[in-house]
């Protein structure tokens, strides 16, 4: 079954016209942009970052950000085509939004501040940052396969039988 997902999802990938990918690049570079510039992996004036960058924080940051991009672009309608249906949308936002706290300083993160203090924010937010990362990697891409499967294949909908058959 999963595999059938993920071939439907390839298939859907190898049909899309040049305006999904131009808007997959474009959306994939800004978010790359603004989580880069506001959890300081692109070093700026506009923000600080008080813990260093840990080693994970670059490949997670440069995947998040492309698999929004792909999610994003399956929002795209080509010319010549139907409406894309829906789904996927909540899976992606908090995937996208699990990401940036993934990568960003966790003592920076003023939810966790406050929730949590300095120590409190070292000690139990910034071991889970890893689990956050892998959470919203997994989220962002089933939100892309399901969006994917959904351009690809149609469902048809199953006939209820009646109560006198």
């Amino acid at each position: 079954m999963l595999f059938s997902y993920l071939s439907d999802a390839a298939q859907a990938l190898r049909m899309w016209g040049a305006r999904r990918i131009l808007v997959a690049i474009a959306v994939a570079v800004v978010s790359a942009l603004v989580i880069g510039v506001s959890t300081v992996l692109i070093p700026n004036s506009f923000f600080a970052r008080d813990i260093p960058a840990v080693w994970w924080d670059y490949p997670m940051w440069i995947l998040t950000s492309a698999l929004i991009g792909l999610l994003t672009a399956t929002y795209v309608r080509e010319p010549g085509t139907s409406a894309p249906d829906s789904g996927g949308g909540t899976f992606g936002t908090v995937g996208g939004m699990l990401g940036w706290f993934a990568v960003g300083c966790p003592v920076c993160n003023k939810i966790a501040l406050l929730v949590l203090g300095y120590t409190g924010a070292l000690t139990y937010f910034a071991p889970l940052q890893p689990v956050l990362a892998v959470l919203s990697v997994i989220l962002l891409l089933v939100a892309v396969v399901v969006r994917l499967k959904g351009q690809f294949s149609c469902p048809v909908p199953i006939r209820e039988r009646s109560a006198q058959a």
